[in-house]
């Protein structure tokens, strides 16, 4: 009869170790840093004037195609 383990298969497992890159957790606090100063000016954030429907957009599609922006 084998002996009684103590340790069970999935702690016996090596442990894997990831490592985030750098950017990875200033990104998070640089959005946290954002989201207040954005929450807390909403005048400030103007929205943009974008031309709207299909048409603006076929035509910046052709002249994609065309090879000019």
């Amino acid at each position: 009869m084998p002996a009684a383990s103590s340790r069970s298969p999935a702690a016996r497992a090596p442990r894997l170790r990831a490592r985030l890159p750098w950017w990875a957790p200033a990104l998070a606090v640089l959005s946290f840093a954002v989201l207040p100063a954005l929450v807390a000016s909403p005048a400030e954030a103007r929205a943009v004037s974008v031309p709207q429907g299909l048409g603006p957009l076929l035509e910046l599609l052709a002249a994609l195609v065309r090879g000019g922006a």
